[in-house]
């Protein structure tokens, strides 16, 4: 649980319009933790100049499915660019943990940082959907309980059918859609009485 008693795990952030830092504006995140000592996400709909073929040869994989090589990588966040962050599907709970470094988020999708998984997914037995980037989003402690006090975000459960499933291009509007929200009529004013 976060400070206030708010978790927001497994939820969408939506940005607010007007969202005052430019690397946020237009984004959704997939918030992957959140607790007491602030939150982690990855922002699933700001793909970056690379594609996960091109990616997997800087790596030294080759990546055989060419549809899969076509995806692009998305800017994760501002923390870490230079690290990959695999978000896919969580294996089945009696399983076991697959890859040497994975966070499951309860009810949702699991989020990887080793190479094993990349090397899972060039031998064609990786998760079946994934969605990588470079870099995460981080907040730290009460940090995100205040940008959503200063309205510079909405939340909603999440759903992995906008991550895996949408054009990029359609993701926000999706994600606002969860809400019921037509996003002409939000105000970045904030509504306190």
């Amino acid at each position: 649980m976060a400070a206030d008693g708010i978790n927001l795990t497994n939820q969408f952030l939506i940005a607010m319009p007007g969202m005052a830092d430019e690397r946020f504006a237009g984004s959704v995140v997939y918030l992957c933790e959140h607790n007491d000592q602030g939150a982690l996400g990855l922002v699933v709909n700001k793909p970056v100049d690379i594609n996960l073929g091109e990616l997997f040869e800087k790596i030294d994989l080759t990546l055989s499915d060419a549809t899969l090589a076509e995806q692009p990588v998305y800017f994760g966040g501002p923390v870490q660019t230079e690290r990959g962050f695999v978000l896919h599907d969580a294996g089945p709970a009696d399983e076991g943990e697959a890859y040497s470094s994975t966070l499951n988020v309860p009810e949702g999708l699991a989020m990887t940082t080793s190479k094993d998984v990349l090397e899972a997914i060039a031998r064609g037995d990786g998760p079946r959907r994934v969605l990588v980037t470079l870099g995460y989003s981080g907040w730290g402690a009460g940090q995100l309980e205040d940008e959503l006090g200063r309205n510079g975000w909405l939340t909603v459960p999440a759903d992995p059918a906008i991550i895996f499933d949408t054009p990029v291009d359609e993701r926000y509007m999706k994600a606002l859609a969860l809400l019921g929200v037509d996003p002409r009529m939000l105000s970045q004013e904030a509504g306190h009485a």
